[in-house]
């Protein structure tokens, strides 16, 4: 029974995204085939040839998933446009923004807000190739647990696997756009001024890794987002298939 949701989701999942199961191996062919899907010793020595067929799918349907997250993050508005992942004003100087709007700062609390967002946009494509990188790695486990999981159980799992080398390649990106918009130079302005307010005290803020931070909490956010559409939402359903499973 747990084998046969499993492949139900599976289908599902890839027909959602309008992508064909491969057609049918004949048995010589499995060994090949395992070693094609999975990392040298993550393919499942008895895994049916079904089961192998329909995991190649999921690994292609993700990475479909993974591209339109990174289409929709990585382009101009793509955080600055979106309210759930738009990046804000640091805790430090929130509290702050209303007296620096009222005396006159509102101009460059937007001009800074937009900057933050403009350099997370363009750190976003970086993402593409280790996401790619994380479904090639992914064992018939992984595939299992991502498949009878919850409705971002694929955008968990890039976020167990990708965070650390996300950072690492986001941070350089991040740094040079913020030092072309003049991201620092705008902080250390507001905030010197924030801070000669009576009853404000902004402490020091590593922008770097701030925005940094933010800009992998929208991504997943968006990737989540783009993988609970194709598990929930009767939008998505577009094949007769999707809609017979989900329609009852």
């Amino acid at each position: 029974m747990l084998r046969f949701v499993i492949l139900k989701h599976v289908i599902v999942l890839v027909c959602a995204l309008g992508l064909a199961v491969p057609v049918a191996a004949s048995s010589g062919q499995l060994d090949k085939l395992l070693k094609d899907i999975f990392p040298p010793g993550a393919a499942p020595s008895g895994a049916a040839l079904g089961e192998v067929r329909i995991a190649a799918g999921l690994k292609e349907a993700l990475q479909i998933g993974a591209q339109n997250a990174v289409n929709l993050t990585g382009r101009v508005d793509g955080y600055l446009a979106n309210e759930a992942i738009k990046i804000v004003m640091p805790e430090e100087l929130r509290r702050a923004e209303r007296t620096l709007r009222a005396v006159g700062f509102g101009q460059q609390v937007d001009e800074f807000i937009v900057s933050m967002n403009r350099a997370a946009e363009r750190a976003a494509p970086a993402a593409l190739s280790i996401f790619f990188d994380a479904i090639t790695a992914m064992t018939f486990d992984d595939a299992r647990r991502i498949l009878s999981g919850g409705d971002t159980a694929a955008a968990d799992y890039f976020k167990g696997k990708t965070t650390e080398k996300l950072s690492a390649a986001f941070r350089p990106t991040v740094k040079q756009a913020m030092n072309q918009v003049g991201v620092t130079r705008q902080y250390k302005a507001l905030a010197d001024f924030a801070q000669s307010l009576p009853f404000v005290n902004v402490d020091a803020v590593d922008l770097d890794s701030y925005v940094v931070g933010k800009a992998l909490d929208g991504l997943f956010h968006v990737l989540g987002e783009e993988e609970r559409k194709i598990r929930t939402d009767p939008a998505a359903r577009i094949t007769v298939l999707l809609r017979e499973v989900f329609g009852k």
